[in-house]
């Protein structure tokens, strides 16, 4: 899933590493997301159809100021601040820091790989 390696693994090695991964998709899973990229590819696409209603919410609003009706440019206010909304809550996920969840979680996940080793 995550590992590409030039050398092949043993049968324990590999179990290991499912183990690691199952572990990591239940106690995180949006740190998997955001290693696989499918949490990116989502993130992008959210700021690109808030731009898009940015764009179309003023153009909503000059057409409602032009043509002198205020629900139209009200409606257009509204778009746009959706868009807004949307570009801001989609880059605020991208850059929120880490919480120490996971510092935790790689702190077990180092403890359990020792214990492993050390049973062998």
């Amino acid at each position: 899933m995550f590992y590409s390696l030039s050398m092949p693994l043993s049968d324990h090695e590999k179990r290991m590493l499912q183990e690691m991964e199952a572990a990591l998709m239940t106690e995180d899973p949006r740190l998997v997301s955001a290693l696989s990229g499918t949490g990116a590819a989502k993130t992008s696409k959210r700021v690109l159809i808030g731009f898009a209603l940015l764009a179309t919410g003023i153009l909503v609003l000059f057409a409602g100021l032009i043509s002198k009706l205020t629900p139209v440019g009200v409606l257009g206010f509204v778009i746009a601040l959706i868009g807004v909304v949307s570009v801001i809550s989609s880059l605020g996920k991208v850059s929120a820091p880490r919480n120490k969840r996971g510092a935790g979680l790689t702190s077990r996940l180092e403890n359990r790989w020792d214990k492993r080793a050390n049973d062998q």
